[in-house]
């Protein structure tokens, strides 16, 4: 795979090409291709996840001096977590140059196939930290997450769909929500469980999920949604 379209779209120019394109492999590949001459990404994963955590929370730390570590700890897993990877990911093209598996390649809209893309950027920020050191790596964060703070911040969107729900229906119907298991399907191994939103005795929503948390996110999500709450 020819990787100089995607170094002039991220605007490096890799001095060992090697790392770019092991930033790139995910372990499915080397199981179809054992004798690749590369690794798989996940020790250069693990790097860049250290790297893009601390850039953040340096910024984080000295752009603003009178906030609490509590708010500041949840602007920063805003800003790292799996959807914001995900999201630049898909910004940077990063799935066109990705090496999968046939089947994972096959599989494009499923969680495993989001995550293995938002793995891969953290990859390649320790890519870019072991080739072309911090200034590089940081100005990459800085260009592809911490600009997006300001919409996080505006939109509050660091707060998770549960947290977000009810600080507002505290705020507006001084009530606390809560959650109820409507129904369960499936195999043991395999359940699915239907999860009631409500304000007192009133039915405010209801979420599906694989599990009961995620039932209750998708709740609260549905219901940022039917009161308007989504972005204020």
């Amino acid at each position: 795979m020819i990787l100089s379209q995607f170094e002039k779209q991220l605007n490096i120019k890799f001095k060992n090409q090697d790392l770019l394109h092991q930033a790139l492999i995910h372990r499915s590949y080397l199981n179809e291709c054992p004798n690749f001459r590369l690794g798989h990404n996940e020790r250069l994963e693990f790097l860049g996840d250290a790297v893009l955590e601390i850039v953040v929370t340096e910024y984080l730390f000295h752009h603003f001096p009178d906030t609490a570590e509590g708010e500041l700890t949840n602007w920063r897993a805003s800003l790292v977590n799996s959807n914001m990877l995900a999201e630049v990911a898909e910004a940077i093209n990063l799935e066109n140059y990705i090496y999968l598996s046939k089947g994972e390649a096959k599989d494009q809209n499923s969680k495993a196939r989001k995550y293995i893309i938002a793995n891969a950027v953290e990859a390649l920020i320790g890519a870019i930290y072991l080739d072309q050191g911090i200034r590089p790596a940081k100005k990459f964060i800085t260009q592809n997450f911490i600009s997006r703070l300001d919409l996080i911040l505006e939109n509050q969107l660091y707060l998770d769909p549960k947290s977000h729900f009810q600080e507002k229906s505290q705020k507006v119907h001084n009530t606390t929500p809560h959650y109820k298991v409507l129904s369960e399907s499936g195999p043991d191994h395999s359940k699915t469980f239907e999860v009631g939103l409500y304000l007192d005795k009133e039915l405010i929503s209801k979420g599906k999920g694989s599990s009961k948390q995620e039932a209750q996110v998708k709740s609260a999500e549905k219901g940022l949604q039917k009161k308007g709450w989504k972005n204020n």
